[in-house]
């Protein structure tokens, strides 16, 4: 029984394609830090800071996806992943509509 678990497996990947993964992150990391140094040089908020929000997302399904293996665990795993972030993204989208619809009208206290 246990011969046939082992065959049902998937493969993992190898050393190789860690480090690109690796360096993609490392790359995407560069990437941030320019962007975050650019505000001093007059780069709009409006454009830098969706940028490191996408930046940061990208970055954080590469690891939950290559090293935390959730590419390679059971559908349902991945389910319960993904609706857990659903859900944390629903929170904080509230609390952030909440606090700038809140400045808006005068009931932030800043």
């Amino acid at each position: 029984m246990a011969d046939q678990d082992h065959d049902t497996e998937h493969s993992h990947p190898g050393v190789g394609q860690y480090v690109e993964i690796g360096i993609i992150l490392a790359v995407m990391t560069l990437l941030e830090v320019v962007i975050y140094e650019s505000f001093d040089s007059g780069l709009s908020t409006a454009i830098g800071i969706p940028a490191l929000l996408v930046l940061t997302i990208l970055k954080f399904a590469l690891v939950v996806m290559w090293f935390m293996h959730l590419r390679f665990d059971h559908h349902m795993f991945r389910r319960f992943f993904y609706v857990g972030i659903a859900l944390a993204l629903l929170v904080y989208g509230i609390v952030a509509a909440n606090w700038f619809l809140g400045e808006q009208i005068g009931f932030c206290c800043t």
